[in-house]
């Protein structure tokens, strides 16, 4: 039961970037965009999804363990390391630049567009090596 759930709420979320246009890299670039023709959509996507979002969170924390699993993941580390520091700015910078995060990337692969194969490509090359480097 566990891996239909999580199929049906991978496509749901994948509706939701398509009909938001988060897979188009130039959407995302017009909202980060704040100095020149700014198009601010999408804090209207990430406003309704904390929406919905926020009051189910607070709904189900008070359960012992999720619905579909034995126990909750939460993470136990509370530290700003060098590590945290370097994988945030290279998301944020590879963000900024190309417009694409991890799942509308790998969303966007549907449309077959080259730029977001080779996105998607240098993304999974980019965690082999980081896990051969840990």
């Amino acid at each position: 039961m566990n891996k239909v759930v999580s199929l049906a709420c991978g496509i749901i979320f994948g509706i939701g970037l398509v009909i938001s246009e988060m897979i188009n890299p130039e959407k995302v670039l017009g909202f980060l965009n704040i100095f020149r023709d700014w198009d601010p959509s999408l804090a209207f996507v990430m406003i309704g999804a904390l929406i919905i979002s926020t009051p189910v969170f607070h709904l189900f924390k008070k359960n012992d363990k999720p619905l579909f699993s034995s126990s909750f993941s939460i993470p136990t580390n509370k530290e700003i390391d060098k590590k945290l520091i370097i994988g945030s700015t290279l998301f944020g910078a590879g963000w900024g630049l190309i417009g694409l995060c991890p799942g509308p990337a790998i969303t966007s692969l549907a449309l077959l567009n080259i730029s977001s194969i080779i996105f998607v490509l240098s993304m999974f090359t980019g965690f082999y090596i980081a896990s051969k480097l840990n």
